[in-house]
Order: structure tokens, then C-alpha cells, then sequence
């Protein structure tokens, strides 16, 4: 059966692998709760089952639904994705999830972030949030794989590692009073340098305007091999993230990896933020322990939050006349692997997050 492990990944020789790394499968949660997903999910339900079965061409992905759902998403999935049934809050699995770790002997494990739902009751987006503080655990019970319980407030999407060492995040998200900031920047980057095998973190002071989980690094830049990084870029000088991205490109190209390297910024173009319409807003239910979501409300938009499978790219498209120009550069950034757009992947967005917060990779055993 599977442990929990009182030691840390780094002294037992773990390491966090690159997302761009060999996967062994991808989960994701249907999503149902009304207050989150407009018209009782259905739009959204309709978009994941479009990216489970994108990412199903790759390798095999489970998807974790609730008692009440797994009738209906068993019949909306292709048959050869798994569908388990699991209690959550949300689905935004790659932040409640483990962080997978890997050594060079073929052993997986998995880190189980303290999870608050973005900030807890300062500012955080939904309550309760204990059903999905125990996804990681539930997760690594039915991958029979080894955990490990960090103390760290932590999400998947705000951590972006080269798999040699290096991690890129935002202090916005990680030493924000709501997660971290009690204990200081030094003990964060400890605690990283334990749980996630690294020992260098090049920090980026904030992440994009209107990203409501302050600030996650998987909108503004990724990581598409060791020394590569793919930046969220607009040389529209009225966009939101003008500034911001030119400020993040600073640092990245001055930056060294841990093995010394300069890195490679290849910059990819993003699309103005999407606001909320009228309709849209009235078709999410309204809870006071819920993220309001009226209209006019502006959701940053980010061809960066893509998932990229061991022979698939899967990203989001909006209707826009980048959605051709970002395919074509993650062609040229992932030529042995096919580019599969999810059509009008608003409807996620609208949630709060795009393709790669809906997703949780499993990385691959690695022999070195």
C-alpha cells in the first residue's frame, strides 16, 4: 500500500520533472458545481470531455467524478478514459493535486501540497475546500504511489521546474499573505528546494491582471525544455500585461538556470483579456462562499496554459486571429508532436483557468 513518508523528496533523490517529460497518464475532475461553471456546467463538461479525449490520443488519462456525476460523465467520455468516482470541491486538479516526483531508479512519488482554495477566507475563491485538500492523497491511493505532506501552501500551476533543478514562480502567489508570507522568503525557497528536488528559483514579482489566483506562473511562462522558455508576450501597449511581461522577460533573460545556463526566451503571442457578458454572468449560480463572477468581469486569456502530451500539444483557442500564430510557434517549439486546439475554450476560462489548471499530469518512471 501506498505511504506517507516522513523524510522529503530531495534527500531521498527525488526530483520535480519538466511538464515537457514522459507521462504515464493525466487526470482530470468533471466539473459540476453550478457557482463555478455556468448553466450547471454543461458548456464546460462539453470542453473537458473535448480535452480528455485530445490528450487520450497521447496516453491514458482518468478523469475523477462525484457520485452524482459519474453516470453522466461515464457516457459523455470516450470509452477508454478511465472515469473514477471521487468527492472534490472544484476541478482544478492540477492545483489540488500532488506534484509528481521522479529519481533515476524508475520510482514515482508524490507531493501533497497544503492546499486553501487560493487564499483561504483572505480572498480566497470558494469554501469549503477540505474535499479537495484530500485530491492529492485520493490521487496517489489509486496511482499506489508514495506521498509526501507538505507543510507549504502550494498549487501545480503556480510552479514551473526545468527538471534539472531550476523553478520559475511568482512572489504575487507564493509569498502572498494568503499562502506563505508568515514564514518568509528564505523558509519558501527551503521548503521548495526539499519538495521539489530544486536549487535555483528565479522569481517573478507578479503574474497577469486578472488572474484570480494571484498570480500563477502557468499564464505567463513555461518551461518547453531544460534552458527553453516560452513567454506570454503582446506588443499592444493599451493590453493589461504589457508591463508585465516585459518585466518577466527581463528576468528571464538575465537569469541563469542551475546548471549556469542563459535562457532561451521564445516569445509567444496572447490574446486581450475576455470579459464576462451579462448572459454569461446570470448563468452561474451565487453564493457568498463563491468568487463573484459579474458581468463585464475580465479573465486573462494565455495560449501558455497549454498541456503538452508525450505525442500532443493540446491548447486552448478563443476565437481569435492569434489562435493560428501561437499553434504554429508551439509547432516550431515541439516539432516532433501534433498541435490539437480545444475550440472555443472560453467556457474553461469563464471557471477561472484554462487547459493546463484542468490537467494533471503523471509523469513516467525514468531510469538515468
Amino acid at each position: 500500500m501506498p505511504r506517507t513518508l516522513s523524510t522529503k523528496p530531495k534527500q531521498d533523490g527525488f526530483r520535480a520533472p519538466g511538464e515537457f517529460e514522459p507521462k504515464s497518464g493525466c487526470w482530470l475532475i468533471w466539473p459540476e458545481r453550478p457557482d463555478t461553471w455556468r448553466l450547471g456546467a454543461k458548456p464546460a463538461q462539453k470542453l473537458f470531455a473535448s480535452v480528455a479525449a485530445a490528450i487520450a490520443q497521447s496516453e491514458p488519462v482518468t478523469v475523477a467524478a462525484s457520485g452524482r456525476q459519474w453516470r453522466n460523465a461515464r457516457a459523455r467520455l470516450p470509452d477508454h478514459v478511465r472515469v473514477v468516482e471521487m468527492s472534490t470541491n472544484d476541478s482544478w486538479l492540477r492545483d489540488s493535486g500532488p506534484n509528481f516526483v521522479v529519481n533515476d531508479h524508475g520510482a514515482v512519488r508524490g507531493v501533497d501540497w497544503t492546499f486553501n482554495a487560493y487564499g483561504g477566507f483572505d480572498g480566497g475563491l470558494y469554501a469549503p475546500w477540505d474535499l479537495d485538500d484530500l485530491a492529492a492523497q485520493k490521487v496517489l491511493e489509486i496511482e499506489r504511489l508514495d506521498r509526501y505532506r507538505a507543510p507549504l501552501i502550494a498549487e501545480g500551476g503556480g510552479l514551473q521546474c526545468d527538471g534539472q533543478g531550476t523553478l520559475i514562480t511568482t512572489e504575487q502567489c507564493l509569498l502572498n499573505r494568503n499562502r506563505n508570507a508568515h514564514l518568509g522568503k528564505a523558509e519558501v525557497e527551503r521548503q521548495l528546494g526539499d519538495y521539489l528536488g530544486v536549487d535555483n528559483i528565479i522569481w517573478l514579482p507578479r503574474g497577469f491582471a486578472f488572474d484570480e489566483t494571484d498570480g500563477h506562473i502557468d499564464d505567463v511562462c513555461c518551461f518547453v525544455r531544460p534552458g527553453v522558455v516560452a513567454l506570454s508576450w503582446t506588443d499592444d501597449r493599451e493590453d493589461p500585461q504589457y508591463e508585465i511581461v516585459r518585466e518577466a522577460e527581463d528576468i528571464l533573460r538575465s537569469a541563469r538556470d542551475a546548471r549556469g545556463r542563459a535562457l532561451d526566451v521564445h516569445r509567444l503571442p496572447h490574446p486581450l483579456p475576455i470579459e464576462m457578458t451579462p448572459e454569461e454572468s446570470e448563468s452561474v449560480d451565487r453564493l457568498d462562499s463563491t468568487w463573484a463572477r459579474p458581468a463585464g468581469n475580465r479573465i486573462a486569456a494565455s495560449y501558455i496554459n497549454y498541456y503538452p502530451g508525450n505525442s500532443v500539444v493540446v491548447v486552448p483557442e478563443f476565437g481569435s486571429d492569434l489562435d493560428v500564430k501561437a499553434k504554429e510557434k508551439l509547432a516550431s517549439l515541439f516539432p516532433d508532436h501534433r498541435i490539437v486546439g480545444i475550440e472555443n475554450s472560453r467556457e474553461i476560462l469563464l471557471g477561472g483557468g484554462n487547459v493546463a489548471c484542468i490537467t494533471l499530469p503523471v509523469y513516467a518512471p525514468q531510469r538515468r
